[in-house]
């Protein structure tokens, strides 16, 4: 038997909002490796379905949608309840992200989330532009609070797997290369000091590398939309533009591709959806693979932290960008939602670890460029160590709810940092909360890039001079 260590007290209320295939799987890790007064835990979600396991373990469960009208009036009494400082876990859809941190900040509380979301009919609104339904315009709003509370209480913004989690694995990749490549460096302390060493290695991008293998035991039913996550999640991203950060070293735009007017200056976004727009990418297990270009705060984040400026001018920029290969279930899923002129499939399922024969997700950072040519840090994660390791969860689910936790317990430990992205964590003691629940951790080189036996059959307009181009990398 597992002795887990408990990594944290904390006296005051905790409130979770969200019990969907998120929360079911960081409830119990919360109360795992968090000393807490159960009777002070509040759920809230307008679905009841998964309200059982609340009541297993004692905590109270609110059924109610958290909207734009109710939330101050819903959540305030929770927070102040008192006595000790409120924690909100924000694990929900269509629950604005930004409110519920000025909200948090007003009360004196500790928030966490995985992604910034906004209320409901931001992702669909078809009279706003294009640049407006971005994650990069989401983030501007979250960058804006990040300068109003500085020195304020601790807001983790985009604390999952990805965006989060890969943030950490990012700079452990960066040292793993300087010591393959005989570069000789203090660990930085400073964001601009990481900047400087992705530039002095090379680094041209990175790719946050995914593919999820995990099999149902049944095939996926006509008219339903199978996920290993949120469906609703997922499809709300895979419906925004496609967007990445975009690096100094690329040469020309892709078809479609747009600069934004203002902010930080370190994403362009396309015109199509994401869901829709595939990259080559690479993998540990298939090797060389399509993914989709959805959209990722982890991609404006990860290049906008790295860059490294010399007075206004940008310097140094890497590109970064999602390449995303889901389970086949929710490929086939996408194929036939799009088919369907984009229209949502009447039924939806996530997949619970039960229903799942066999399979891993493999998810993990591609830094590309250097003298190594390109290297993958990450997680390979099973099913079947998923289910030994924490209940309610497939592995998808698991990389994000131990990344929730690691969040958290960052939190706790630095309780007034103000609105902060992952980025700026610790990533060291991020993942060493984290680690024992990521399975084998890989960190592997490959000779592949995006012209590797590339097809002579039809002809293409591609950079043989410089394979990394993200015009080799995006199918046209």
């Amino acid at each position: 038997m597992t002795l887990w260590p408990r990594h944290a007290t904390w006296n005051g209320p905790i409130v979770m909002i969200g019990l969907g295939s998120i929360g079911r799987g960081t409830l119990p890790l919360i109360l795992r490796h968090i000393a807490c007064d159960r009777s002070k835990f509040t759920i809230i979600d307008p679905d009841d379905h998964n309200r059982h396991l609340a009541d297993k373990e004692g905590i109270a469960f609110i059924k109610e949608a958290v909207t734009a009208k109710n939330y101050k009036s819903l959540l305030t009494p929770l927070l102040t309840a008192g006595p000790g400082q409120a924690f909100i876990v924000n694990l929900s859809v269509d629950v604005s992200s930004v409110d519920i941190q000025k909200l948090a900040q007003a009360t004196g509380s500790l928030y966490i989330d995985t992604v910034v979301e906004p209320w409901p009919g931001f992702y669909y609104n078809s009279k706003l532009d294009n640049a407006d339904r971005t994650n990069y315009a989401m983030r501007e709003h979250v960058l804006a609070l990040k300068e109003k509370y500085k020195g304020g209480h601790t807001s983790v913004s985009c604390c999952g797997a990805n965006p989060g989690m890969v943030s950490w694995f990012v700079k452990q990749a960066l040292l793993d290369i300087a010591d393959e490549t005989g570069v000789k460096v203090k660990e930085p302390a400073t964001r601009e000091g990481w900047g400087k060493l992705m530039k002095r290695l090379g680094v041209k991008g990175i790719h946050i590398a995914e593919r999820d293998t995990q099999r149902a035991k049944r095939p996926k039913p006509l008219d339903t939309f199978v996920n290993t996550w949120s469906v609703e999640g997922f499809i709300s991203e895979g419906l925004q533009p496609a967007e990445l950060g975009w690096g100094t070293h690329e040469k020309k735009l892709p078809p479609g591709g747009k600069k934004h007017k203002s902010g930080c200056g370190a994403a362009i976004y396309i015109t199509r959806p994401g869901a829709e727009t595939k990259v080559r990418s690479w993998t540990p297990t298939p090797g060389p693979q399509y993914g989709f270009l959805v959209t990722h705060n982890e991609a404006i984040s990860i290049a906008d932290y790295f860059t490294v400026r010399d007075g206004r001018k940008v310097a140094y920029r890497p590109t970064c960008h999602y390449a995303y290969h889901p389970s086949n279930d929710a490929v086939l899923s996408l194929h036939e939602m799009f088919g369907n002129g984009g229209k949502k499939q009447s039924k939806i399922h996530i997949l619970e670890e039960d229903e799942i024969v066999d399979g891993r997700d493999e998810l993990g950072v591609l830094l590309y460029g250097h003298k190594k040519n390109a290297y993958w840090y990450g997680s390979q994660l099973t099913i079947e160590e998923a289910r030994k390791l924490a209940p309610n969860q497939n592995a998808t689910g698991l990389q994000v709810t131990s990344a929730v936790l690691a969040g958290m317990i960052w939190a706790i430990e630095n309780p007034k940092a103000g609105v902060v992205e992952t980025d700026e964590m610790d990533f060291r003691r991020c993942l060493e909360v984290q680690l024992p629940y990521l399975g084998q951790m890989t960190g592997v080189y490959t000779s592949w890039n995006p012209l590797t036996d590339r097809q002579t059959l039809f002809e293409e307009d591609i950079d043989k001079r410089d394979p990394w181009q993200f015009a080799n990398i995006i199918v046209k």
